[in-house]
């Protein structure tokens, strides 16, 4: 939806008239009651407004005009939502012998392998309750990384130490996760909790190579749902052992190196004061760079917000739908996000591919963080490229949740 006249009157009203436009109708005597109603003016969050109303800059429900009231200047519409939009610059749907064409928006969801120590220094308690349990109640509390995001991410788990035998090392490593695994799928953070929950530390050693060749060699045989990066997320408290808890001789390193030659990232939290040298070498070798970041964890708070802090930032704000636009056309197009019109160039853009939508700025961080957030994308049906794919002309109206 174009906004270039609500830009322009909004700017004569910042300059001279307040908060509201000139020509809103909220500046009418007696106003109507809606115009006393707050709502939240950021970028992508959900209107609230009754219908027929918009949010204004100033946090409170506004409206230039009503369907067929006649307030709008020649060659101008008024929207669903209240605002004069001009139909030179842009007519409805752009294309009047034509209705929009809606898609459904998919988003990216990463493939998150938990690769969780249960060494046996993991039952201290210099993080309290322990270590471990500390590492569960991060993972999957009320407000566990887990707990809060398991519809965005595809999150499997590996738990390992030296007790699980047999433990090879590398290369290629291999470590039993029989009965110490579970796959990666959405929703299952009950199902990774009972896992960590029946399986506490018992005096093992930290074969940290063995564990990483074992999550590779996971991602190999079962595959993450196609357009889903893998990512290995370790977390551990102790310098890697061999099998035989005896040194290690690099192999960890080496084995998150072959990870991410295979595509497969690698993002590391240190536990209670471990080595920063040993952290910056794995999360190097995970991202392929220097100067990766690394997370450290001294306390309860710390680990939720290390593994929120990574989780967060792969979880993507690229959404794809399955019929390319003509990329030029772009701005012509209307997406929402939670109902709220999202500003193209500014909150969302179509990439040259013409069927990625990417979210951007307070609507990335908006789309992140609300669970079940929902999408909708229309573009003029005179822009689709071809329509013959599930989601075109004709069918019913879609979103996409997530």
């Amino acid at each position: 939806m174009n906004r270039l006249y609500a830009a322009a009157v909004f700017v004569a009203a910042v300059t001279g008239c307040g908060p509201k436009n000139p020509e809103s109708l909220c500046n009418t005597v007696p106003a109507p009651a809606a115009c006393q109603q707050a709502c939240d003016p950021t970028p992508g969050a959900a209107n609230t407004c009754p219908g027929g109303y918009h949010c204004s800059p100033d946090g409170m429900c506004d409206l230039q005009c009503t369907q067929g009231g006649g307030e709008c200047p020649e060659n101008f519409t008024c929207s669903t939502d209240g605002y004069c939009n001009n139909d030179e610059t842009h007519p409805p749907d752009v294309d009047a012998n034509c209705p929009a064409v809606h898609f459904t928006p998919v988003p990216t969801i990463p493939s998150i392998l938990l690769v969780l120590d249960r060494s046996g220094s993991m039952d201290m308690n210099d993080i309290s309750p322990t270590r471990y349990g500390a590492l569960k109640a991060a993972l999957f509390g009320a407000n566990g990384a887990v707990t809060t995001k398991e519809g965005q991410v595809y999150f499997g788990e590996e738990l390992f130490a030296g007790d699980q035998t047999p433990c090879t090392d590398g290369p290629p490593g291999s470590l039993n996760v029989n009965g110490f695994s579970a796959p990666r799928a959405l929703n299952n953070a009950s199902v990774l909790s009972q896992l960590t929950t029946n399986k506490p530390p018992n005096g093992g050693s930290t074969p940290t190579s063995a564990a990483i060749d074992t999550a590779v060699a996971d991602f190999a045989a079962n595959p993450p749902p196609a357009g889903s990066p893998p990512i290995i997320l370790l977390a551990t408290d102790g310098q890697p052992n061999a099998c035989g808890n005896g040194n290690d001789n690099g192999r960890s390193v080496n084995s998150t190196t072959t990870a991410y030659s295979l595509g497969i990232k690698t993002f590391v939290i240190g536990l209670a004061g471990l080595s920063g040298g040993f952290l910056q070498q794995i999360a190097n070798a995970g991202a392929g760079t220097t100067n990766a970041p690394y997370y450290t964890a001294n306390d309860p708070a710390s680990l939720v917000t290390a593994f929120n802090t990574i989780i967060s930032g792969v979880i993507s704000c690229d959404l794809t739908i399955n019929t390319p636009v003509d990329q030029g056309s772009a701005m012509s197009g209307q997406v929402t996000l939670n109902g709220m019109l999202l500003t193209y160039g500014t909150d969302w853009t179509l990439d040259p591919d013409g069927v990625t939508i990417h979210i951007l700025g307070g609507a990335c961080d908006t789309l992140k963080s609300t669970a079940n957030a929902v999408v909708d994308a229309a573009f003029p049906c005179g822009s689709v490229i071809s329509r013959e794919a599930p989601g075109a002309q004709g069918l019913p109206h879609s979103t996409a949740t997530r």
